[in-house]
């Protein structure tokens, strides 16, 4: 059998709620598996590959961010370098900041093993979980040739889905995660992984990207357009030292004239700013006006994605057209 690690940082998969009918409110019990305790109760998981529990913490998914992004990157080095004969990392985590740490990962991860992500809708505890079967198919796909050079992979709900493209859009249904515009690469079917697809953008390990030794990431904040939006927002990420802003605009890439002015401020001080779309779907196209402002098309990336890879830019280059470049080409 192929063996595979697991490293466990928290969220729902690995919660015990105080019942098997708590859904909802399991998050008030106060308790959380670790790797190896979600591997003791959901034995069938070694029956598709030899599955090792890698320890690391329980961390609820809304706190995750740089300091445990570089962790899970230098985790997964050690994890490869330490193993002979690995073939795949899955990482449990919670669904509220899965996407994004996904996202970081499938941009600045170097080992040659395929990484998923998964993780749950119900915790471990309830009844008609999705943990259980979740992480069998996260091994299955770790473990399988096909997976190698996608990218971090996601897996929930049977789909196979690319870090880039996959976004949470469902609260508390089970098919929350969804790759708006171009869909799953795969499914995990009882009888057999069957692929479909494969993402063309550049991927880990073969990035430019690489945050081993760095010990912040530049700041970089979203600014939300809504009707009637002044500025106020940006004028205090700038006050706060915001190197890069994403500005999540009306689609099809459009922001108020308050936030326009307040963008333009941000650009004459230098500041980098990516225009996104709040709308979760389709292309920021390049225009006259966007390059008027001096404003980078944000591609389809949503903007909480658009920010980790306009951070991750900034640590290789201050140059609005190398900025360009990345964004086309990641």
């Amino acid at each position: 059998m192929r063996k595979v690690a697991f490293i466990g940082t928290g969220g729902t998969i690995a919660s015990i709620g105080k019942g098997p009918l708590d859904t909802v409110d399991y998050g008030a019990n106060g308790v959380m598996l670790q790797a190896d305790g979600i591997l003791d109760r959901f034995p069938e998981v070694q029956q598709v590959a030899e599955v090792i529990a890698v320890p690391y913490r329980n961390v609820p998914s809304p706190q995750i961010g740089w300091p445990e992004w570089k962790e899970l990157v230098l985790l997964c080095d050690k994890v490869v370098a330490e193993t002979p004969g690995l073939a795949g990392i899955v990482i449990g985590h919670g669904t509220a900041s899965l996407e994004e740490t996904a996202y970081f990962l499938s941009l600045t991860l170097k080992v040659p093993v395929p990484v998923v992500v998964v993780g749950s809708q119900r915790p471990a505890s309830a009844l008609s979980t999705d943990a259980g079967l979740n992480l069998v198919n996260a091994v299955r796909v770790a473990a399988s040739e096909e997976a190698r050079g996608l990218g971090a992979l996601v897996l929930l709900n049977d789909e196979i889905q690319a870090a880039r493209e996959v976004t949470k859009t469902s609260t508390g249904r089970m098919q929350t995660f969804r790759s708006p515009d171009v869909g799953v690469l795969g499914h995990a079917d009882g009888d057999r992984l069957a692929w479909y697809r494969r993402p063309l953008r550049r991927l880990a390990p073969e990035t430019e990207f690489d945050i081993r030794r760095r010990e912040s990431l530049p700041r970089v904040d979203i600014a939300y357009s809504h009707a009637g939006a002044d500025g106020t927002a940006i004028r205090a990420f700038l006050a706060a030292g915001a190197e890069g802003i994403v500005a999540a605009g009306f689609a099809p890439g459009f922001v108020t004239p308050g936030d326009a002015a307040a963008l333009a401020e941000a650009r004459a001080r230098g500041v980098t700013v990516v225009q996104s779309t709040r709308a979760g779907s389709g292309r920021v196209f390049p225009s006259t006006k966007l390059a008027a402002m001096g404003f980078i098309p944000g591609d389809n990336l949503n903007p909480q994605k658009a920010r980790i890879l306009l951070a991750l830019a900034l640590t290789v280059t201050r140059d609005p057209a190398e900025i360009a470049r990345i964004f086309a080409m990641y």
